[in-house]
């Protein structure tokens, strides 16, 4: 009981912690946590949901646009350096990263970090993917329906959101390997 009351108290403080208020939209359905670190999986309905197109400027200033990457899976990295969470998962993201080299993209979306400490994280962490940033004025995590850090929105070769995952589990890495083995 005492265990479960922990796990509880600990899995809503990660969530208030790293929530972004964001709407889940009716297109998604949401199913149960994969694990009881209160992370979610989502997947689209059978109909396909085209990923809102967006440009925003990359890590050396120049415009980077989601629809360039097209013909090849993206993910799509929600993160922020103040979330613990992401700084956690960085390792993992980076032995997958390696793993199915040219196989897919990575491209990391900054969330709520001023512009100097996110070029700072992504040096410090050596992050070897592409990064955007995206500024508070932006309406990105509204149009992906972000709740949480960090979030993973996995875009199909054709533009269209696969699957979302919420939080650092263990369940997207096990899908990144159904889907390039």
């Amino acid at each position: 009981m005492k265990k479960t009351l922990i796990m509880s108290f600990v899995a809503v403080t990660t969530l208030c912690c790293c929530s972004a208020n964001a709407k889940q939209p009716a297109t998604v359905e949401t199913e149960k946590p994969a694990v009881e670190t209160s992370v979610a999986i989502s997947s689209q309905s059978a109909d396909k949901v085209a990923a809102p197109d967006f440009t925003l400027k990359d890590i050396n200033g120049k415009a980077l646009s989601l629809s360039s990457l097209r013909g090849k899976y993206v993910v799509l990295d929600f993160w922020g350096s103040w979330c613990i969470w992401c700084i956690r998962g960085i390792p993992k993201m980076k032995e997958y990263y390696a793993k199915y080299n040219g196989k897919f993209e990575i491209l990391g979306i900054d969330c709520n970090d001023p512009e100097d400490k996110w070029r700072a994280a992504v040096k410090e962490h050596e992050l070897p993917w592409l990064h955007v940033y995206n500024p508070k004025e932006s309406k990105l995590l509204e149009q992906y329906a972000i709740e949480g850090f960090p979030t993973k929105v996995i875009v199909d070769p054709q533009g269209n959101i696969y699957k979302t995952v919420i939080g650092e589990d263990p369940a997207f890495y096990a899908l990144l390997d159904e889907l390039f083995k």
